[in-house]
């Protein structure tokens, strides 16, 4: 425990990639899997967000405003991980549209989804 409160102070002096990256490291399983996989087909698919660490989450943001966010489950006590989107992310859509989903593992179905909205969000 001493050791995860130590590293995690040391996240707080990094930023942005380095940041988010020592942050999914510290994670327990299954979090620490789907923060990866879900890093890496945000980064595959709209390379123009810049990771970070928003509210100790890791994020991605366009022109610093956060577009989308990994929420570990063992870190807020839940059940499942949640991957959101905020208003900033284009997927406006009628008038009733997603912005959260809850995460337990992510399929090869799944990862295709998820990148086709992260596309979708960044316009």
């Amino acid at each position: 425990m001493a050791e995860k409160k130590a590293t995690g102070k040391g996240i707080k002096k990094l930023s942005g990639e380095a940041a988010v990256l020592a942050d999914i490291a510290t994670m327990s399983e299954p979090d620490h899997t789907l923060a990866e996989q879900l890093h890496a087909i945000i980064k595959a698919n709209a390379p123009a967000l810049s990771p970070k660490l928003w509210y100790g989450m890791p994020a991605c943001a366009k022109n610093g405003k956060v577009v989308c966010f990994f929420q570990s489950a063992q870190k807020f006590k839940t059940r499942y991980a949640t991957f959101g989107f905020q208003h900033e992310a284009d997927l406006d859509e009628g008038t009733v549209w997603p912005v959260a989903f809850a995460v337990k593992e992510l399929t090869a179905s799944d990862e295709a989804k998820i990148a086709t909205l992260v596309k979708r969000a960044v316009g």
